[in-house]
């Protein structure tokens, strides 16, 4: 068999790489077979929506970690459970939004001269122009995701006006890279933008005959730094031995309230028995069929736009997930609400060294809170993951 390309997809918190991979979809001949290999904070598969898509073949999850530092390891036995269960035609490694792609691209190089199974066939960095302020004062991550890529995605410019736009295009400058940019249509790229890229990166980072991966040009990447630069939240909410549902009009107070250079990305599973509303006002679904039956959805917030989204059935079923050990009152994941499963599972992921003020905030706040149970027999409990 020929070897799997496979396409990196990084860009900072928010700045909308699945949106990107889920626009990307539609585009590809019926019989391609895409698989996902995503990495997500926290302990919460948040976007399993993808798994009940026909044409992903095959989605697997690294949670709880950084794909390219503590979980790096688990990169290898990922790659080849989807070649071996999927045999897919292209593999998109979807990473958080702190990762550093230069890390990540020299260990499928490493992999891919060790088996002979995958190459490297680019690195695409998305960049949210609405709420850059610019490399000078934004994260050294995100400098790092823009300067080692081999395209960069100017996303979210339709909210901006054109000086907006330009700043930010003055600040890519700065790094000194001759990279090539596009500007996205709403979060969509043609896909031979984002495809068959035959990565000038890849042939930059070398791997050495003694296996380890060198980039001779380029500073070694300081993982404390990046992983540092951010602190997430886990948190649960729902009341033993019954179904429980969300107070929606709470959890909207909590969404309003989070500021965006404190409150990086808010990502959920929610149990509620009403139809939750996205920033917009748009349903989540059908009222008539839905309200006033528990149904799990999907919460999804950056900078203060949010969307709610009905978790397919069975989704959840179709997805491996594999994470670093979790505390013991870690929940994961379920098809569909119990009563052994929390009304809530959410991952919220904060700028460094915002992590006690909110902890206390929403402990104290009200901001999470069950409809139908009591506040004695609601059980609330947040930990500080990084």
């Amino acid at each position: 068999m020929a070897p799997i390309p496979i396409t990196i997809i990084t860009g900072f918190l928010g700045s909308g790489k699945t949106t990107l991979i889920l626009n990307l979809i539609p585009q590809l001949p019926p019989r391609y077979k895409l698989a996902l290999l995503k990495n997500e904070f926290g302990d919460v598969a948040i976007d399993t929506k993808l798994a009940s898509n026909a044409s992903i073949s095959g989605v697997q999850e690294l949670l709880n970690g950084c794909i390219c530092c503590n979980l790096v390891g688990q990169l290898g036995d990922a790659l080849s459970d989807l070649r071996k269960d999927v045999a897919p035609d292209r593999i998109i490694v979807e990473t958080s939004g702190s990762a550093f792609p230069a890390t990540l691209a020299m260990e499928v190089n490493r992999l891919g001269k060790e088996t002979g199974d995958y190459v490297l066939d680019g690195v695409v960095s998305v960049i949210d122009v609405e709420n850059w302020k610019g490399y000078d004062d934004t994260s050294y991550t995100a400098k790092i995701q823009a300067r080692y890529t081999d395209l960069i995605i100017f996303n979210k410019w339709e909210h901006c006006d054109e000086r907006r736009f330009d700043e930010c295009l003055d600040r890519v400058a700065d790094l000194e890279v001759d990279t090539a940019w596009v500007k996205s249509d709403k979060g969509v790229v043609a896909k031979d933008l984002v495809v068959g890229i035959d990565s000038g990166l890849a042939r930059e980072l070398q791997v050495s005959t003694d296996g380890h991966a060198h980039n001779h040009d380029h500073q070694h990447d300081d993982t404390k730094a990046h992983q540092s630069e951010v602190n997430v939240l886990s948190v649960t909410l729902g009341a033993p031995k019954q179904p429980a549902s969300v107070n929606l009009e709470k959890l909207e107070e909590l969404l309003l309230a989070a500021p965006k250079d404190e409150v990086y990305r808010i990502k959920a599973v929610v149990a509620s028995n009403q139809v939750p509303k996205s920033s917009t006002g748009d349903l989540a679904g059908s009222e008539t069929e839905l309200s006033g039956h528990l149904n799990e959805y999907i919460l999804n917030w950056a900078f203060g736009r949010w969307t709610f989204t009905p978790i397919a059935p069975n989704a959840l079923q179709d997805v491996r997930t594999t994470a670093l050990p979790t505390p013991p009152d870690s929940s994961r994941a379920s098809p569909a609400p119990s009563t052994e499963e929390p009304a809530l599972r959410m991952t919220v992921i904060l700028a460094r060294d915002e992590a006690v003020k909110w902890q206390k905030r929403i402990e104290n706040s009200g901001y999470l809170r069950l409809s139908n149970v009591s506040p004695e027999e609601t059980s609330l409990k947040i930990e500080r993951m990084i």
